[in-house]
């Protein structure tokens, strides 16, 4: 695997950074925002995405577009990591619950910003990969579960952000309830037809709120039975 401090990919980072401050722009009006936080797009500058993508795919893990990864599962695009990153708003001393690790490369982005990532993976596989990945790379504040995501980790609760990287079609109840009072999620939901990116928000009252942000297309949201 290449050095992860490469220069080729170093600049090919860059040029990433710049596609997603392109693609926010084009996007603004479903958004409601010109710019990404400059913490999330700090985060985007600096994690090696190509060490979170399969070897063959590497020279092009820093194109704005999903890759396969194996097991059915894709790494999300660039701008869509940063966008569901930036919703979530996340300071420096939240516990944060990643739904779908896949090979980790969203929990790495949630690890520079946050105190501390859980992340549950349902593919033992994928989940055991994204962890010798994070370690290599140097992240020590992500812990990693295999399981049912749709179920949370209740040891860890409540959680200040959540963020689910596949979709249900209705948002699990256990999430809801896992979410801390004055919390965020950003989950895609809906039918494999027709999904949207949402953004749900407990107030200090206890009281959910969802906002539709824009049409997605996710995975499906593995469930055990």
């Amino acid at each position: 695997m290449s050095e992860i401090n490469d220069p080729k990919f170093v600049r090919l980072r860059q040029a990433m950074v710049k596609l997603i401050v392109a693609h926010t722009k084009f996007c603004s009006e479903e958004i409601h925002k010109e710019h990404l936080d400059e913490r999330v797009m700090a985060a985007m500058s600096t994690v090696p995405r190509h060490e979170f993508v399969p070897s063959e795919l590497q020279e092009v893990a820093y194109e704005n577009m999903p890759l396969p990864i194996g097991y059915g599962k894709t790494i999300s695009q660039p701008f869509m990591v940063a966008l569901m990153t930036d919703l979530l708003e996340i300071s420096e001393d939240d516990n944060v619950l990643e739904v779908g690790t896949g090979l980790g490369y969203q929990a790495a982005i949630l690890a520079e910003l946050a105190s501390k990532v859980f992340t549950i993976e349902i593919i033992e596989e994928l989940a055991t990969e994204a962890k010798k990945r994070s370690r290599k790379v140097g992240y020590e504040n992500i812990e990693f579960r295999v399981g049912d995501g749709s179920r949370g980790w209740a040891e860890h609760a409540p959680y200040d952000k959540i963020i689910v990287t596949a979709a249900p079609e209705l948002i699990p109840t256990a999430l809801l309830e896992q979410l801390r009072v004055g919390g965020r999620m950003v989950i895609p939901a809906g039918t494999e037809e027709m999904q949207q990116l949402l953004l749900v928000i407990k107030d200090q009252a206890g009281k959910v709120t969802t906002r539709e942000i824009i049409p997605v297309l996710f995975s499906t949201l593995i469930v055990s039975h």
